[in-house]
């Protein structure tokens, strides 16, 4: 199986899996407009911080890019201001499309920055634009070189602890929740990068994916890539998690984050906080695996980070492909949405997002080192890792 993305470039077009089909039907859609990567975003066609950071910064080269080639350009091209005024409308509207997220934000500041520098350096529109195309570019293919090196860090560290305490090394169990791989990002992953990595290197005996209802991001996307990478692994039920530390040796829980904070707290898919408070039950290392642009220095706590919630309806549906299988005209496999709750609920409680106190991480991995807590504190100071 070739190698899963979530993101591709090709002869002028840019297109993303939608994620919303698999693992039955591999679909690439074509992102033609500012509206197109919105939407994408908005409706999680494309999930996980880092790659709708690089949608979005990648749909803004695409759409000056295609200004830029018009015989005649369109007037905010015209002047500096015009540039400037419409620039940040697009960026600012990106923005709102999945707000937890901090990278969506860390990518349109870091454009809204270089839009601001090119002005001060006294360059005309046309090449104001050609400076974001690059930076936005730039955005995108450092993400995969970031990726694993964080993932060897976090890798290493867990190797070592699991010495330090007298084991091998060798052998490991790592449990994860929601998808942190491929899909994820631009490439490799974070949570399950790290994953990958003990794997590449001989170290892992076993990953367990938490199933990550309502999306089912675990059982669709993270089984997808660890069956594409032929890494051994287990799936389990969302309140299974205490079972599964009870019965066997996990020797770390490893999961991503859309935002964490300046103490340390994180926030990460729903039910990550869950498994947070029975790995501590269980004494099992719980580790946050993130870019440095994960991390929003100017929130001093969880309580500062909001948490998006999801319409109810997406809690009531599950989609996949019928069972026995069923094949359309095409031969792809017919899918089908169904409702598993009675119509019409008074409430619904469904949040994306929970946040796990920093007083339950274990250790937090960048792409620039690893930071754990100071002996008798419940805060980490990330200054190190940023």
């Amino acid at each position: 199986m070739p190698a899963l993305t979530s993101i591709r470039t090709s002869e002028g077009k840019l297109e993303i899996v939608n994620q919303l089909l698999l693992p039955h039907t591999v679909e690439f859609i074509e992102v033609s407009s500012i509206a197109d990567a919105y939407d994408a975003i908005k409706s999680m066609k494309i999930r996980g911080a880092p790659a709708i950071a690089s949608l979005a910064a990648l749909a803004v080269a695409d759409y000056l890019m295609q200004n830029l080639q018009r015989t005649s350009g369109p007037e905010w091209l015209g002047s500096v201001d015009a540039l400037k005024e419409h620039v940040n409308v697009i960026l600012s509207y990106l923005f709102t499309a999945r707000p937890t997220a901090v990278n969506l934000g860390a990518a349109t500041r870091r454009l809204s920055k270089k839009l601001q520098q090119s002005i001060d350096a006294g360059k005309d529109p046309r090449a104001i634009a050609q400076d974001l195309i690059a930076e936005a570019r730039e955005i995108d293919a450092e993400d995969v070189g970031r990726n694993k090196e964080m993932s060897k860090r976090g890798g290493e560290w867990l190797v070592e602890r699991v010495k330090s305490q007298g084991g091998t090394g060798e052998g490991l169990n790592v449990m994860t929740v929601c998808n942190t791989g491929s899909l994820a990002t631009s490439g490799y992953g974070t949570a399950l990068g790290l994953i990958t990595y003990l794997h590449e290197t001989g170290k892992l005996q076993r990953a367990f994916y938490t199933q990550s209802t309502p999306y089912h991001q675990g059982s669709r996307l993270t089984a997808f890539e660890l069956q594409s990478l032929n890494i051994p692994s287990t799936m389990l039920c969302d309140s299974m998690v205490g079972s599964l530390f009870q019965h066997h040796n996990i020797h770390a829980v490893a999961v991503g984050a859309d935002r964490i904070a300046r103490n340390g707290d994180t926030a990460n898919k729903i039910g990550t906080y869950n498994a947070a408070v029975l790995a501590a039950r269980h004494n099992i290392p719980f580790i946050v695996v993130a870019p440095v642009s994960t991390v929003d220095l100017d929130v001093a706590d969880g309580s500062g980070i909001p948490i998006e919630h999801r319409p109810a309806i997406e809690a009531c549906l599950v989609r996949g492909a019928l069972y026995p299988t069923t094949l359309d005209e095409n031969g792809l496999k017919q899918q089908a949405t169904v409702m598993v709750t009675p119509e019409g609920l008074d409430g619904v409680y469904n949040p994306s997002f929970d946040v796990t106190p920093a007083s339950l991480i274990t250790a937090i991995v960048t792409e620039k080192g690893v930071a754990v807590k100071k002996e008798g504190e419940d805060v980490f100071d990330l200054t190190p890792i940023v």
